[in-house]
C-alpha cells in the first residue's frame, strides 16, 4: 500500500540538502564552540555562519538570533523572559485565545506569578482585531504576544498593524512564527515584532532545532542558568550540527503555491455536502486547510484514512489524545461537535496533484461510510 503524508504542520521530513549539511557537520565539526583551540574555533565559525543564514531568512541581524531547541522553548523564553525582565511590580500582558499551548502555557505560568493576562478573542475567520489589542492596553502592559500563522487553520494575523500599535505604546511585541517561517516570506522589520520564534522541524530541518529573534536592546530573563552561551540567553553547549541544519533549511526554503490546497478544498466541498473550510475567508498559509464534516467524528476519519495510507490530523499534534474540542475552533465560534468533526490537511512540497486527488477519493468514501454509522447524521 502506498502511503502519503498530509500532516506537515505537525512535522516535516528532513530534506536531502539539510540531511547532508547536518551529517557533514556531525561528522566533521567535533569541537565545542566555546573552546579556543582549532577544533573549537572551527565549531564557532560553523555556528556563526549558521546564525547569519537564519538571520537572513528573517531579515534580521545575526546578533539578534538565539539558537534554541524549537518553538516551545523559543516561545517560553520570549514570553516569560520578556515579562520577567520588565520593570515594575505590576505587569500585564496581552495574547490571543488561539495561541499555541507554548504561549498559552507560558501566560498561565505568569498568571500564577501575579502577572495579569488578557486573552483577546477572534472573529469567525479566526482573525484578531488590532483594535481589540489597542483597547486591551493598560499603563502597565509589558508584552503583546500574537501568533503569525495558526497551526490548525493556517490563518494569518495582522502582525504589522499590531506591531504599529505595540510600537506606539512602547510595549514589546512577540509572535510565534513557527507555522509561518519556511512557508511564507518573513521580515521581522516589516512586521514590527521584537521577538519571533521559529522551529526547524516545521520546514525540513531536524526536530530539536529552532531559534528566537530578539531585537537589539531588548532584555530577556533566561529560563536556565549555568553559562554565558547565546549572549547569556540560553546556557549550555550549542548544538552546532543542529544550527547548521536549521541554516540549510533556511537557505533552501521553496515558496509553496496554494494551488494544491485550493484543489483539495474545492474537490471536497463540491463532492461532500455538509462541509466547510474553517478560516476559509481569511488570508492563510498556502499549505493548510481545516475542514469540518457534519456527522463525522474527526478521530474516526483520521483512523479510516490512515488505514488507506493517508496521514492527516484533527488539529495540533501537541494536543493529540485530548478529549476536549480544539480551543482554536471553539474560539472561532464553532460548536464542540463541529470542532470535533474538523480535520486538518497540511501539505508539503513533495505532495502532488495525483496524491491530492487520491486523498479526495479516500475522504469521500470514508465520510460516506462513517455517516452511515452515525445515528446523529442519519436523523439529521
Amino acid at each position: 500500500m502506498n502511503r502519503y503524508y498530509f500532516d506537515h504542520n505537525a512535522t516535516t521530513p528532513v530534506s536531502p540538502e539539510v540531511l547532508s549539511a547536518f551529517t557533514t557537520a556531525l561528522a566533521d565539526v567535533c569541537g565545542n564552540a566555546s573552546s579556543v583551540h582549532h577544533f573549537g574555533q572551527q565549531a564557532k565559525r560553523s555556528l556563526e555562519s549558521a546564525r547569519r543564514q537564519v538571520a537572513a531568512m528573517l531579515g534580521a541581524d545575526a546578533k539578534e538570533v538565539v539558537f534554541l531547541s524549537g518553538g516551545t522553548e523559543s516561545d517560553n523564553l520570549a514570553v516569560m523572559g520578556a515579562v520577567r525582565a520588565a520593570a515594575g511590580e505590576r505587569k500585564h500582558m496581552i495574547t490571543s485565545a488561539i495561541e499555541h499551548p507554548a504561549v498559552l502555557g507560558a501566560a498561565s505560568q505568569l498568571e500564577r506569578e501575579g502577572v495579569e493576562v488578557t486573552r483577546i478573542g477572534v472573529d469567525g475567520a479566526g482573525v484578531v482585531d488590532p483594535d481589540d489589542v489597542r483597547r486591551a492596553l493598560q499603563p502597565h502592559t509589558v508584552l503583546i504576544s500574537v501568533m503569525h500563522a495558526n497551526n490548525e487553520t493556517g490563518v494569518l494575523q495582522p502582525l504589522a498593524e499590531i506591531g504599529r500599535i505595540a510600537g506606539e505604546a512602547g510595549v514589546a511585541f512577540h509572535s510565534d512564527g513557527v507555522q509561518a517561517a519556511g512557508k511564507i516570506p518573513v521580515d521581522v522589520g516589516a512586521l514590527g515584532v521584537d521577538l519571533y520564534a521559529i522551529s526547524g522541524h516545521k520546514f525540513h530541518a531536524p526536530k530539536g532545532t529552532g531559534a528566537l529573534f530578539v531585537r537589539k536592546g531588548l532584555t530577556l530573563a533566561p529560563l536556565q542558568h549555568g553559562g554565558h552561551h547565546e549572549r547569556d540567553r540560553r546556557p549550555g553547549t550549542e548544538n552546532v550540527p543542529g544550527a547548521v541544519a536549521l541554516a540549510a533549511a533556511a537557505e533552501n526554503v521553496i515558496a509553496m503555491s496554494p494551488a494544491l490546497r485550493d484543489r483539495l478544498e474545492r474537490s471536497i466541498l463540491d463532492r461532500i455536502p455538509g462541509t466547510g473550510v474553517n478560516g476559509g475567508g481569511a488570508d492563510r498559509t498556502p499549505n493548510t486547510s481545516n475542514i469540518w464534516f457534519d456527522g463525522v467524528e474527526g478521530e474516526a476519519m483520521v483512523i479510516a484514512l490512515d488505514l488507506q495510507g493517508f496521514a492527516i490530523s484533527t488539529g495540533a499534534a501537541c494536543s493529540s489524545g485530548a478529549i476536549e474540542p480544539s480551543h482554536v475552533l471553539t474560539a472561532m465560534g464553532l460548536s464542540a461537535s463541529k470542532a470535533k468533526s474538523s480535520l486538518r490537511f497540511s501539505l508539503g512540497r513533495a505532495n502532488t496533484s495525483g496524491q491530492v486527488d487520491a486523498l479526495v477519493e479516500a475522504v469521500v468514501a470514508a465520510a460516506a461510510r462513517l455517516r452511515k454509522l452515525s445515528p446523529a447524521y442519519a436523523h439529521a
